[in-house]
């Protein structure tokens, strides 16, 4: 049987129908089925500290900086431990750089003369922006906005407020595509029309809302049936559940398998 972090917490806000899909990017989902995970839960109730003050720079941008490295934290793919009573919309949950997909890498030159229009600032960038240095010294800075996340990691700007030039690194050639498609959403961070953004689709973000849902009910105890009532309505369960079409319990299996696979490990597919 698979213990329940959150019932012990015993919150009511902690439900999975609470989520706003709109609003979440890949990062948001990892986190949410990584906070349920009971092992996750233990691990952060003995970690030292079990928080880490962040500090919001005069740009807007909310930083931590880690004077050490956190390997139990890294384990689960993380900087530093994150609050699991926290959901997606407040807690800042740091992925670490090696277990992002796909993170955009630029050096940050120092500005010339005559080439204003090349100089760029954090705060160019109209989105909510995040950032940790580790111990390297190389500042991750992760952009998110209207479900949309770019990770953007910067070598060479010992000031995050500092103007400078970025000169961007491609790497992997069987990849450029999907680097193409991250600058592009970068891009888009400098624009005033959002409405540009392009976000994974909401069928995408639907079918998690559900594996997550039917995860809480089944870390709660409850029966395959009363799952497929909190997800699907008890109306189309009446209906449907004792036809002749296996269709809706087989979906409701699936997606209590999938909840549990991603909360067990499977949430790093769900990152950038």
């Amino acid at each position: 049987m698979i213990h329940s972090a959150n019932a012990s917490r015993g919150l009511a806000h902690d439900h999975a129908a609470s989520c706003i899909p709109a609003d979440y990017d890949g990062g948001d989902w990892a986190w949410e089925f990584l906070r349920r995970n009971a092992d996750y839960v233990a691990d952060w109730r003995s970690s030292v500290p079990q928080h880490l003050p962040c500090i919001t720079l005069n740009d807007g941008t909310k930083l931590l900086r880690l004077r050490r490295r956190f390997p139990r934290a890294e384990r689960w793919g993380l900087y530093a431990f994150a609050d699991p009573r926290l959901c997606a919309h407040e807690a800042i949950a740091f992925w670490h750089t090696n277990t992002l997909k796909r993170v955009v890498r630029l050096n940050a030159r120092k500005p010339v003369e005559g080439e204003e229009a090349k100089v760029r600032r954090l705060a160019d960038f109209n989105a909510d922006r995040q950032a940790v240095i580790g111990i390297d010294g190389v500042p991750l800075v992760v952009m998110k906005r209207n479900g949309v996340r770019v990770p953007l990691e910067i070598h060479g700007l010992s000031v995050l407020t500092a103007a400078f030039t970025p000169v961007f690194e491609l790497h992997d050639l069987h990849d450029l595509a999907a680097q193409a498609e991250l600058l592009k959403r970068l891009q888009r961070f400098t624009e005033a029309d959002f409405r540009t953004f392009q976000k994974p689709s909401a069928a995408a973000d639907e079918r998690l809302r559900q594996a997550l849902i039917a995860l809480d009910e089944s870390l709660h105890g409850k029966t395959y049936r009363q799952i497929a009532i909190a997800i699907f309505g008890e109306n189309k369960v009446t209906e449907e559940w004792y036809g002749h079409s296996q269709f809706l319990r087989d979906r409701t299996r699936r997606l209590v398998a999938k909840g549990t696979e991603l909360m067990k490990g499977g949430y790093r597919d769900l990152l950038s």
